[in-house]
C-alpha cells in the first residue's frame, strides 16, 4: 500500500522546522527515522497533509553527559545508543533493552525520541524512560518545556505533545553508587512487540537492602505502567522469595490486561508476575556485585 499525497518539507535548522509546524498545525506531521509513522501512513491510519523531515537538523543528534544527568538527543539513531560506551557506563538498562528493538536494520534508522514520541505501551524505550525516571524536553516556537516520564505518557499512542511541538531531548538521572537494572519481555518472535516486558531499576545499602526500586511493565495497560505498591515491601529488605511472591500478587492485583488475537489476558497477567520476578531478581542480584 502507498500513502495519500503530501507535501514535504526539509528544514536545516529546528527554528525553521517549529515555524513550519506553527504554521501547518494539525495538517503537518515530523517524520525522522520513519519505522512507525510510514507503515501507518501505508494503511491509511495517519494522512497528514505535510511531512517535515527533521533528519537535517544535526543540532538534535548527541549524546552527552551534563553534572549527574545523562542526555540523548532525540535524533540520535537507537543504534548509535545501544554501542555508545557512556550510555553504557552510566544507563546500562538503555544498553540492555535496546537490541530487543526490532533488527539491526530498524535500529540503524529508528530515533531515540521517534520510539519515545510514538509511545507504543510494549515499546522498549518508552518503559525505560519511565523506570529510570527520566524527562522529555519539548520545544515550540515560543518555549522550551520539561515533562516528567509519569506525566508524558496520556493514553494509547497519546503524548503530552502538542500538534506544534517537537521533543528535543531525553534527560536520565545518573545513579552513582551500588544499583542494577534488568529488562526482560516475551515476544511470539525476535523483533516483534513484546507481548509483555518488564523492566527494573534498583539500589541497595552496604548491607545488601534495598534503597530504591523502580519496576515498570508493558503490554498490560494502554501506557507503561509504574508498579508503585509494593515499594514500601522491598525498601530497606533484602530480596526473598517470600518478597518476590508479595510482588507477584501486587501486581496480579494491579494490572488489567486486555485480551486481543496474541494472547489472553490471563495469560498476559501471568507473564507480568513471572517477568517482574526475573527483573527484580537480575537487578538485585547486579546491584549486589
Amino acid at each position: 500500500m502507498k500513502p495519500p499525497k503530501f507535501d514535504y518539507y526539509k528544514p536545516a535548522t529546528l527554528e525553521e522546522a517549529l515555524d513550519l509546524l506553527e504554521e501547518v498545525g494539525d495538517d503537518g506531521k515530523i517524520i525522522a527515522g520513519g519505522q512507525s509513522l510510514v507503515p501507518i501512513m501505508n494503511m491509511r491510519l495517519a494522512t497528514p497533509k505535510c511531512l517535515i523531515d527533521i533528519n537535517g537538523i544535526k543540532e538534535l543528534d548527541y549524546i552527552k553527559r551534563e553534572d549527574d544527568v545523562l542526555k540523548i538527543g532525540t535524533l540520535t539513531r537507537q543504534s548509535v545508543v545501544e554501542t555508545s560506551e557512556e550510555v553504557k557506563k552510566y544507563c546500562g538498562l538503555i544498553t540492555e533493552a535496546i537490541p530487543k528493538i526490532g533488527h539491526v536494520q530498524t535500529r540503524n534508522r529508528g530515533t531515540f525520541g521517534g520510539s519515545i514520541v510514538h509511545a507504543d505501551p510494549s515499546a522498549e524505550l518508552p518503559l525505560v524512560l519511565l523506570t529510570l525516571n527520566g524527562t522529555v524536553q519539548i520545544a515550540s516556537k515560543d518555549e522550551y518545556r520539561t515533562v516528567e516520564a509519569e506525566d508524558f505518557f496520556i493514553t494509547y499512542l497519546t503524548t503530552d505533545i502538542m500538534p506544534t511541538e517537537i521533543v528535543t531531548e531525553i534527560s536520565f538521572p545518573i545513579t552513582e553508587g551500588r544499583n542494577g537494572y534488568s529488562f526482560q519481555e516475551i515476544a511470539r518472535r525476535h523483533g516483534d512487540f513484546a507481548l509483555v516486558a518488564a523492566s527494573c531499576h534498583l539500589t541497595v545499602d552496604d548491607e545488601d537492602q534495598i534503597s530504591s526500586v523502580r519496576l515498570v511493565l508493558g503490554g498490560v495497560e494502554a501506557v507503561p505502567l509504574l508498579i508503585a505498591d509494593f515499594e514500601d515491601v522491598l525498601v530497606g529488605q533484602t530480596l526473598s522469595d517470600e518478597l518476590l511472591e508479595e510482588v507477584a500478587e501486587a501486581i496480579e492485583n494491579e494490572v488489567e490486561p486486555e485480551s486481543d488475537l496474541h494472547a489472553s489476558a490471563e495469560y498476559r497477567t501471568h507473564l507480568a508476575k513471572v517477568l517482574a520476578k526475573r527483573a527484580l531478581t537480575e537487578a538485585y542480584e547486579r546491584a549486589r556485585g
